[in-house]
């Protein structure tokens, strides 16, 4: 069972970070330091499904990180 939840551990935190690096960053190094006058935009389509699934792969890693903790 422990052996089971290490290798979730694993898949789920690749994902996370795959699904990470397909965010859209801010615009040039400005973005970094308050420039760029960007306007607040509500997410949409493609990119609504990669944020809520960010969150998704985050809460069950957190899940899997406690119930590793619990059994082990």
């Amino acid at each position: 069972m422990v052996k089971i939840l290490f290798v979730a551990q694993i898949v789920v935190s690749i994902a996370i970070v795959i699904l990470i690096l397909l965010q859209e960053r801010s615009s040039g190094i400005g973005g970094s330091f308050g420039g760029g006058n960007e306007f607040f935009q509500t997410r949409r389509g493609l990119e609504k499904i990669v944020f809520w699934a960010t969150a998704v792969a985050g809460i069950a890693f957190g899940a899997l990180a406690i119930a590793d903790h619990l059994i082990s």
